[in-house]
């Protein structure tokens, strides 16, 4: 089993309040989910109105299809015109690790 996430920092584009973030962050999160069939929450920078961190999961037999996952949702994001990734932090844990 191989278990694999990934930390997306981003900044939004024309985003001038809270509610504003939500209307952008909420979309982004539910189509993650569904498209990739991954565990996925907004993470971090929760106050800030311009930033946001979110945390996406996923679970395979296969190491290789845990990459492949992650990096089509980084591919995703990055290629999303109203907002900027600004780092990608990635972690793949194996059966053999302890």
């Amino acid at each position: 089993m191989f278990v694999g996430s990934l930390e997306l920092d981003v900044l939004l584009g024309d985003v001038r309040s809270l509610k504003q973030k939500r209307s952008v962050v909420r979309p982004l999160v539910a189509e993650l989910r569904k498209r990739f069939d991954v565990a996925v929450a907004e993470a971090g920078q929760l106050e800030l109105y311009r930033r946001a961190t979110v945390g996406i999961a996923t679970v395979a037999a296969d190491g290789a299809h845990v990459r492949d996952v992650l990096d089509a949702c980084e591919r995703f994001v990055a290629e999303r015109p109203e907002m900027e990734l600004l780092s990608a932090r990635r972690r793949v844990h194996g059966g053999e690790d302890d």
